[in-house]
Order: structure tokens, then sequence, then C-alpha cells
């Protein structure tokens, strides 16, 4: 709501309003300062909890806490710098004039309390325009001066692109790919990029943020920037917080376990399954016993000897069996561990499946392909991973999107999805599926939502459009008006108008205003384009002037 009353008092300010526009900048500017310092008190309770990791962990913590402690060095300093630059501007612009402003101890009383930390120091920012008898409110000169010739303003955009840069940096030391959102937000919070105008002008960030505008306005934009530092730090260190507490698992139960590719193979391919105890430890190989196990008094014992899994050089447990016939097949076993309190066993049972190969190929929203739409399919392959299933269409293009193929057909007719899977490292014929293929119904033309009938003459004079539509069609398909005639005839004399595109003319309104009641006004000619290209002559309107 405040970035709102923001936007829309900016835009009053180019109208030369009255000084109460001027006064509701001090509000937003409390709105949105008061807004920053919850992105500080956020801020503060993730920088504490580093300092409580560290108890547990220092090895792992201590170079990510050293990387949040730069961010929030550099976060205060930044905001403290923008600071500055309010009490600096007021100073410039009210001279001898200007309020008692501090920035060190908050002792003076027009203030709005706002403590911030900076540095190994806490200092308290307390300069507020809200109850500060500022002269020059709606000075447009003097703070451009500073900002813009002084250079006030580029040298604070540098400042800006360099924090940017840094939390970049700390985000992206993993992977770039992986925390595109976090590093995106950051850009996006710390934009400085130039200004494109709707003519086509390109204005600098300083003269977007600083120039044009009264001396309220700037320091109002100050604060916006302070906002949005406060928010970009938070998404560094909750990313950073995040890093943490990915690999902080806390363990209170032990429990053995069976981790598959998959629970359903096909013949001639092989089940591949990990065994494992939970709270897993590389440095122990725990001996694990394939076959039956039964329950006793004090744990569990294997029903005869079993079969020991060994072990892959990663220190894991693999389990490989042919799926050489088709059935419901059952792994199971105890695994052997020591523990302080002696040996125990752990049961683990698991499932799986060997079936024949079949492909799915099924469109997601009906039973026909439709020239000019994209037409969603899912095709899969049971047990096989999407990369490695081949498809081929006979007509038009294939193509995948996310999790799903669209299928773009051209000719009405027949078209078909050939499927085949590459298993074992043989690429395998999985089935060819037929679709029928069906040009996109013709849709019916409405003004005022309606084919036709009684209207009032105001009413139907108010319309500004024809559209044309598609009646119960599963495809969000979309059809234009390119073209129609309004005729009617009045005293005797027949009057038409003819229109391109699917705006109703001036003419045509013309037309419509001079109809007596009673009388006829046709939309004829109609004709629609479709999202395949062709051309569509739709049926008639005619409306009674009621």
């Amino acid at each position: 709501m405040i970035g709102m009353m923001y936007l829309v008092l900016t835009a009053l300010l180019a109208l030369n309003v009255s000084k109460d526009v001027l006064e509701a900048f001090v509000l937003i500017d409390n709105g949105l300062m008061k807004t920053t310092l919850n992105f500080v008190a956020k801020n503060e309770s993730a920088y504490a909890s580093f300092d409580a990791l560290m108890e547990k962990s220092a090895a792992r913590v201590g170079p990510v806490r050293d990387d949040a402690h730069k961010v929030k060095q550099m976060a205060d300093q930044l905001t403290y710098d923008m600071q500055e630059l309010k009490v600096a501007m007021i100073k410039f612009v009210d001279g001898a004039q200007a309020p008692a402003l501090k920035m060190d101890d908050g002792k003076t009383d027009n203030i709005l309390d706002w403590e911030i930390g900076y540095g190994p120091v806490e200092i308290k920012q307390t300069y507020n325009i809200n109850g500060i008898n500022i002269q020059g409110k709606d000075n447009l000169d003097k703070p451009a001066q500073m900002m813009i010739l002084e250079g006030r303003g580029a040298e604070l955009r540098a400042k800006i692109e360099e924090f940017r840069e840094f939390l970049t940096l700390v985000v992206s030391k993993d992977s770039v790919a992986q925390y595109k959102q976090v590093i995106q937000a950051i850009e996006e919070s710390l934009d400085t990029d130039p200004h494109i105008t709707k003519t086509g002008v390109e204005h600098s960030w300083e003269v977007n943020n600083f120039e044009h505008l009264p001396m309220v306005a700037v320091i109002t934009n100050l604060t916006k920037l302070q906002g949005d530092v406060r928010n970009a730090e938070a998404e560094a260190i909750t990313h950073l917080r995040n890093k943490i507490g990915a690999t902080d698992t806390k363990v209170n139960k032990m429990e053995a376990i069976v981790q598959s590719r998959s629970s359903y193979i096909l013949r001639g391919s092989q089940y591949e399954a990990r065994v494992l105890l939970a709270a897993y430890d590389s440095l122990q190989k725990p001996e694990i016993l394939l076959g039956p196990w039964r329950k006793t008094e004090t744990g569990y014992e294997m029903i005869g000897e079993g079969v020991p899994l060994a072990y892959d050089a990663q220190g894991r447990a693999m389990v490989i069996r042919p799926g050489s016939s088709v059935g419901n097949f059952k792994l199971e076993g105890l695994l052997k561990m020591e523990t302080p309190e002696g040996t125990r066993h752990y049961p683990f049972v698991n499932e799986y499946q060997v079936g024949e190969p079949n492909a799915v190929v099924s469109p997601t929203k009906m039973n026909v392909l439709y020239i000019g739409l994209e037409n969603p399919l899912a095709i899969s392959v049971s047990g096989v991973p999407a990369d490695k299933i081949q498809i081929s269409f006979s007509q038009g293009a294939l193509t995948r999107q996310g999790g799903e193929y669209i299928a773009k057909p051209t000719t009405a007719g027949t078209a078909t999805v050939s499927v085949s899977a590459n298993i074992d490292g043989q690429n395998k014929p999985m089935g060819k599926f037929d679709f029928r293929v069906k040009r996109v119904p013709d849709p019916i033309a409405k003004v005022a939502n309606k084919i036709g009938g009684k209207m009032d003459k105001a009413t139907l004079a108010a319309q500004a459009t024809v559209f044309a539509v598609l009646e119960n069609f599963e495809f969000d398909a979309r059809f234009t008006v390119t073209e129609f005639t309004v005729s009617s005839i009045n005293r005797g004399i027949l009057q038409e108008a003819k229109a391109k595109g699917n705006r109703i003319t001036e003419q045509q309104k013309t037309i419509i205003n001079g109809a007596s009641k009673g009388s006829k006004v046709f939309f004829e000619d109609i004709k629609a384009q479709g999202p395949d290209g062709s051309t569509r002559d739709l049926p008639s309107i005619t409306f009674t002037i009621d």
C-alpha cells in the first residue's frame, strides 16, 4: 500500500499540486522506515543464530558466519551513508534555517526512534522528516544539484553496485545455477540499470531517482533504497543460514532402509537398490545379510545363514538383481551394527515389480489434436527415465516443455506418435499411437456478450468491440475479429459502415445512435482469424432497438 501511494504521489508532483501532497511523502517515508526496521530485526535474529551454531560446529559454521558478518558490515555502512546524504541534503537546501540534526547518540528531540547497527559500535541514525520543520520540502533544484551535478548520486550508485556484486559472490560460491533465484532477488532489490521511458528515452539511475523531484521525494527515495539494501541483506543471510541448516541434521532414531532407483523395472533390465542405515556413517561398514529373518525376544535373527552383501568403493552396499522374469519380488534381510550398547540387528524389507515394457501416450486435455494449437501430450514409458525416451511425430512438430510434450499438427486427418526407449544400451520400440487431427471449430460473434435480441440504443452505442467467442471448447484458443459491417435503415435509407479490426468505429456508432426505437441494427460480414491463421466467416448479429 505504501508503495502504491508513493507512485501516485510521484506522478502528482509533476502537476505542481499543493503542499498537502508533499506532506503525504512524510507519511510514506515513515512507513518505509518502519518496514526497514522489520528487515533489521529479522536480520539481527539471523546473525545471532550464527553465533549460537558456532558452539556446535565452529569449523563448519565459522567461514559462513564470517561471510555473514561481512554482509552486515557493508549493509550497515551503505545504509548509514544514505542517512548521511539525507542530513547533508536538508542542510544544503535549508542552510541556516535547517533544523537541528544529529547522527550520533540520538539525543535530538525531533526524531523517530530508529537504531541500526554499524560496525563494532551501535550507532543511532536518528533523522526522520516527520515532525521536523523543513523549509525546502518542495525545492526542485538543490537536490538535483547535489545528487546529479556534484556526483553524489553516481557515488551512491557505485556503492550499491559494489554491495550487489559482493552479495552475488557470497551467494554463488557453491553454484550460480542452484541459487539463481536468490541472486535474482538480490539483483532486483539493488537494480541500478538506466530507466527507459515509454518514448524510448534513456535516463540514468541517478536522474530517475533524484532529478525533477522535490527534496521531500528525494529523501523518501533514499529511504526506499535503505529498505532495498536491508531486503537484499536479508536474502543473502537467509541463504547463508539455510546453507548451514542443510547439513545440520539431528538424529534420534536408527533404522535400516532400502533405496532403489525404481520399484518397477522392465523385463530384460536389472533392479538396483541401496541398503544402508539411517544416520549413515561412511566410516562404518555394518554387516548386511540378505534373506528371511524372524523376530526374537531380544531382537532379530536370520533364518539360515543369509547372504552377505558387499560394499563398493564409496562405502555403499549395493543390491543388483536381474529382471529375468515378470512378477513381484521381495528383498529382505538384517543389518548388523555395533553400538555402545552392544550388537544390534535392524531388519529391512522392500518389494519391487518386474513387468513387460509398455509405453503410454495420452492427450492431457482431450482425445483429438487441433491444428494451430499447442496440444499437450503426456508421454512416458514405465520404468524408463524421460531422458532415455525417443519420440517422433508423423506431421507438424512435437517438442518437450517441462514434464510434457506439445504437439502442433499442420494437416487434418491422422497423426502418429512413435515411441522408443533406450533400455540397457539398446533402443527398443515401445509402440505407435494414432490421433485424429481436426481444425478448431468456428467461433460465434458477440457484442456486449450477446448474439442479438433487444437492446437499448445507449447500451449498444457504448460498446467498443466485437468479439469472436469459442463456446464449450476445452482449449484456450483465441479468435480475433478482423472486419465487420454495421448497417441500419433510417427513414427508409440504408446506412452502413465497415470496420477493419474488432473495434466499433465512430461512424458505426453514429449509425447506431441514429436508429429509432423498434428498428434493427445489423452486424454483418463478420470475419475472424484463428490460431491456425485461417479466416472464418461468422454468422451475423441482429439487434432490435428497445
